[in-house]
């Protein structure tokens, strides 16, 4: 695979890329505009289908989920196909002002970077190899997911994973700001809601009655006193917390949300359990505590020796970067998790994901669709390797 991916960048022209640079940019600002929280992606969705369409996909189509999906043919049908990927959703609600504002290399706007460019660069993709007329040795599947985001739970690629995955040989996954990192493995991710529930009453009246929101701070409270692991690395954090209705009021329901991860699945459930376990020691007659899991992300692993990994890692060399291998919670965690080999990577660089002024770095877009150009160009051409090697065989 490394000698593919240095025969793509030394022999391939790229002297259209500075044009393609700018058109991406262009789409992300354009699909950033469209709003797109989780569970409400359908109008970005239907922007992106528009486009899959116009860039000459086949079997363009949106499924249940609100996934679009779109087919482009490859010489062999016969071949294992590539899927690549990128997810609609934003953390950002509907009413979020998406005005972008530019400062020399920087472009700042909530949700450019995580996802729309991500989406932009999937496009780019389809764009490049329509514009160059490559004729890719084996099919490749584009899909637009939803539900990545938050309680998403990546729904979406759970739904696109089991429609598509009988023919797949790999996976490509895109997420804007992870340029120069090569996700090899999806961390192990569990979310629990634990609520809270008392009689109540009035705060004077009633004073000495348990109380739903007192219970549930000091639940709280000893849960972030857990101290996880180092390594492997293992997190918790309450995200939200609500819960009564009044401030004259002894709360009668309150409520967390509690996130926990772990780069080791035996860890993480070891650590849910140390949960569970405060959960039932805060329990009394008067104080009930219900627990109900809200995410359920599987983790998954795929050896830095693999040739979907060495590629990425190659192309990013040849790019004059030290490449960094690393985990996360991405759509890839999916096809990570059923032995599918699967890679993550970026389009550019960039801070801030999940706030107001997050922001891209524009130079680094050019880099990061060469490395991804090159790394679907190098794993069309290994299928066909592969593929004449079991033929010879």
């Amino acid at each position: 695979m490394k000698d593919i991916v240095k025969s793509v960048f030394k022999h391939h022209d790229w002297a259209a890329l500075p044009v393609l640079h700018e058109w991406v940019i262009e789409q992300a600002i354009a699909v950033q505009q469209i709003p797109a929280p989780t569970f409400s992606e359908a109008k970005r969705g239907e922007y992106v289908r528009r486009q899959f369409t116009d860039l000459g996909l086949q079997q363009v189509s949106v499924d249940d989920s609100g996934n679009v999906y779109g087919l482009r043919p490859g010489l062999n049908a016969a071949l294992p196909r590539i899927m690549v990927t990128a997810h609609l959703d934003t953390v950002f609600s509907e009413e979020t002002n998406l005005d972008v504002r530019y400062a020399d290399d920087l472009i700042y706007g909530p949700g450019l970077g995580d996802n729309s460019l991500g989406i932009a660069g999937l496009l780019g993709l389809l764009k490049w190899l329509n514009d160059t007329d490559i004729k890719l040795d084996c099919d490749i599947w584009v899909v637009a997911t939803v539900g990545e985001e938050g309680l998403g739970d990546l729904f979406g690629m759970r739904a696109a994973y089991e429609r598509l995955r009988d023919g797949v040989a790999c996976v490509i996954n895109l997420e804007g700001l992870a340029y120069g990192y090569v996700y090899h493995a999806g961390i192990a991710v569990q979310r629990l809601h634990i609520t809270a529930h008392a009689e109540g009453g009035h705060s004077w009246v009633h004073y000495g009655r348990p109380s739903a929101v007192h219970a549930l701070l000091q639940l709280g409270a000893q849960i972030a006193q857990i101290t996880p692991p180092k390594s492997p690395r293992t997190t918790l954090n309450i995200g939200m917390i609500e819960g009564g209705h009044a401030i004259n009021a002894i709360g009668t329901q309150a409520g967390l949300w509690l996130d926990l991860r772990s780069e080791s699945q035996v860890e993480l459930d070891r650590l849910v359990g140390q949960a569970h376990r405060l959960i039932r020691l805060a329990r009394t007659p008067d104080i009930r505590f219900e627990a109900k899991i809200v995410g359920n992300r599987p983790a998954g692993y795929l050896t830095p020796r693999h040739p979907l990994i060495v590629g990425a890692m190659t192309a990013l060399e040849e790019l004059g970067v030290k490449p960094s291998l690393e985990t996360g919670s991405t759509d890839g965690n999916i096809p990570l998790r059923a032995g599918c080999p699967t890679v993550t990577i970026g389009i550019s660089k960039g801070a801030n994901a999940h706030r107001l002024d997050e922001y891209i770095e524009v130079t680094p877009v050019a880099d990061g669709m060469r490395q991804l150009i090159s790394l679907v160009i190098a794993a069309a051409v290994h299928q066909r390797v592969l593929y004449e090697q079991a033929a010879g065989d």
